[in-house]
């Protein structure tokens, strides 16, 4: 799969190019903020660094790209071609056999998220001190120029800011909502506060499952920072390994990718490891971000029973608590979840279809998909483990 760079027409100069080793990091950061782990260049270049995105893989980078008269970097979006639909928490798969049922291609698409992590952040990205307002009107027509370039049956923005809605909303775009689980800090000191906000039913049977969990001697450690060794990556890859083999068949990551996490933003990862005996048996890896904890891949070697909610879910809230950070996002889809604090909540997305007919097809799935989305929050937020 490959695409020629794409130059754009626009009163700032627009460019999109196939790789982050074509711009500094410095100047990609300057956009992408403090905020966000996931946005930085150290996380998306270790993802093409080893080699986890490319043409192979099914994802080619197109990160949109705008400079100023003077040359310097202004705004960005993270920005890939794919070859399918692997990897990105918003399923489109009935669209892509629909569309090709017709006897036309859905596939390559161009897509904007961050690979293989259904995490919610800015997609346009603005350097602060410019017009932001008029760079992110200028990204969004840029991104539909390069649809149109590359004559691609679609769009998709995945997981974008709730003030992000109303700027797509305003162009040819249509939106999705989905949902996911979040812990929210209500200024808790403690994890008994926070297990007071909770009925007597739910409070209880959390702290049995912390006592089982370590009743068998398994010993659990969080590690940042320098404190995460050559010897802790190895093993938490073979517990994402065991994770992946049993969920789909195949790893996205490969072992180059957190060897290079682990070198170049340590800092911002929190990595939960379960020893038992001395040996690892299971571990949770976790990104710090300025105001909260992302919850990203679990394995296990042994079977530990409720070892995967305390270092998945309790380990991080004790962080976030202890850290002052705001919330927790555990990740994509988990009922079970809701009863460990982590409440149903909105994300959202927005999708380009350059078919009209097409467009109007999806359109009216979107609007009832919606409708069925909200009725489920609704209907989930009445099974929360809160005191009323």
């Amino acid at each position: 799969m490959t695409a020629k760079k794409t130059k754009l027409i626009s009163p700032r100069k627009f460019s999109s190019i196939s790789s982050l080793k074509e711009i500094s990091k410095s100047e990609w950061d300057a956009c992408a903020g403090d905020e966000n782990p996931f946005l930085s260049y150290n996380f998306l270049s270790s993802l093409e660094d080893s080699g986890s995105v490319n043409p192979e893989t099914g994802w080619l980078p197109q990160h949109i790209i705008c400079r100023d008269d003077e040359g310097n970097l202004i705004g960005a979006v993270p920005l890939y071609l794919k070859g399918h639909s692997y990897g990105e928490y918003i399923f489109d798969w009935g669209w892509a056999d629909a569309w090709e049922r017709t006897g036309n291609k859905y596939f390559p698409k161009l897509l904007s998220a961050v690979p293989f992590t259904p995490v919610t952040c800015r997609k346009l990205l603005v350097k602060p001190g410019q017009d932001k307002a008029a760079v992110q009107q200028d990204l969004i027509q840029a991104l539909i120029s390069v649809t149109k370039k590359l004559d691609v049956s679609s769009l998709h923005v995945n997981f974008i800011l709730p003030d992000e809605i109303n700027l797509f909303e305003t162009s040819e775009f249509l939106s999705r909502t989905g949902l996911q689980y979040h812990w929210v800090n209500k200024d808790y000191e403690t994890f008994d506060d926070f297990l007071s906000t909770l009925t007597s039913r739910k409070r209880k049977n959390i702290r049995k499952e912390r006592k089982i969990a370590l009743e068998s001697g398994v010993k659990i450690t969080a590690l940042n920072g320098d404190d995460i060794k050559e010897q802790h990556w190895d093993a938490f890859y073979n517990f994402y390994l065991d994770t992946t083999e049993k969920k789909w068949g195949g790893a996205y990551l490969n072992k180059s990718f957190f060897e290079l996490i682990g070198e170049r933003m340590a800092d911002e990862i929190l990595l939960i490891i379960a020893d038992y005996n001395g040996q690892p048996v299971g571990g949770a890896l976790n990104f710090i971000g300025k105001n909260t904890l992302f919850g990203r891949n679990w394995g296990c070697t042994a079977d530990f029973k409720f070892l995967h909610f305390e270092a998945c879910y309790y380990q991080a809230i004790d962080f976030a608590i202890y850290n002052k950070l705001e919330r927790v996002e555990a990740g994509a889809q988990g009922h079970h979840k809701l009863q460990r604090g982590y409440l149903p909540t909105l994300t959202h997305s927005t999708h380009l279809i350059s078919n009209f007919s097409f467009r109007s097809a999806v359109g009216d799935f979107l609007k009832k998909e919606a409708r069925q989305v909200l009725f489920e929050q609704q209907e989930l937020v009445k099974m929360s483990p809160f005191k009323e």
